[in-house]
């Protein structure tokens, strides 16, 4: 698997609200980011602050009322219904609920995304390739039951990786995981990051987490209210002390 360029992201005035009984809720009110091919963007603020719905309206699960987003020079929010299906089946995907099928092995919950794209041989080659990136070669026929939580989310990684994304959006991938186990995780997704070249945005409430990104955008009430850039050459103790004094 060689090393690709990640994804360049751009939104511009976006803008995404839902319908609670007789109001109307504003998620996201006028975002307007670029984020750097091959960086790892952590999105951060409280509950409803934005962060999940920002995440779905980039990898076009969710469709925004008003503003773009724009995903390597195309405008993503201007496409017909067939060519999202295509660019999403080009974003990779991890979320705090692993969502993987219990009656799937491992190695069929990695393959399923793709199993009307490729032939058999291709399917089972490459996911056991991505199941041994992710630390779990030789797990390929155990059930999702039969892993751990910090297990079945490497699956849930080597899942997203199977279209060969440029992008990878991941919202809460430690959530559910202990700190040690949380740790790994950002290991693998940075490891991964350094060899294909992805652009990962992650949405995230942990300290420790968003201080390993290069980047941390926090929302609040659906705007950006603070964008700091964590590559200035601090060690990573500097790091973590300086995201400590941010409000998250």
């Amino acid at each position: 698997m060689d090393a690709t360029t990640g994804s360049t992201v751009r939104t511009a005035g976006l803008v995404r609200q839902f319908r609670a009984g007789t109001e109307r809720l504003t998620a996201v009110d006028g975002v307007s980011l670029e984020i750097a091919a091959g960086s790892v963007v952590a999105l951060t603020g409280p509950s409803g602050s934005g962060k999940s719905t920002l995440l779905y309206l980039v990898g076009a699960i969710e469709q925004a009322d008003s503003g773009t987003v724009t995903v390597d020079d195309v405008e993503i929010t201007g496409l017909r219904r067939a060519a999202l299906a295509r660019y999403r089946q080009r974003v990779g995907f991890v979320f705090q609920r692993y969502h993987l099928l219990p009656a799937l092995t491992v190695l069929d919950n990695v393959i399923a995304p793709v199993l009307p794209r490729r032939g058999r041989s291709d399917q089972v080659n490459r996911a056991r390739e991505l199941l041994d990136a992710v630390g779990l070669a030789g797990r390929e026929r155990s059930l999702p039951a039969q892993l751990s939580g910090g297990q079945q989310q490497r699956v849930a990684i080597a899942r997203a990786l199977m279209g060969e994304p440029r992008l990878l959006l991941a919202d809460e991938p430690t959530g559910n995981l202990d700190s040690t186990n949380g740790g790994q995780i950002l290991d693998l997704l940075l490891s991964l990051r350094d060899r294909h070249g992805m652009t990962i945005l992650l949405a995230t409430h942990e300290r420790a987490i968003a201080a390993r990104c290069d980047r941390l955008i926090r929302l609040g009430d659906g705007r950006v209210v603070e964008d700091v850039d964590l590559t200035d050459g601090e060690d990573p103790a500097e790091t973590y002390d300086r995201v400590a004094r941010l409000r998250l």
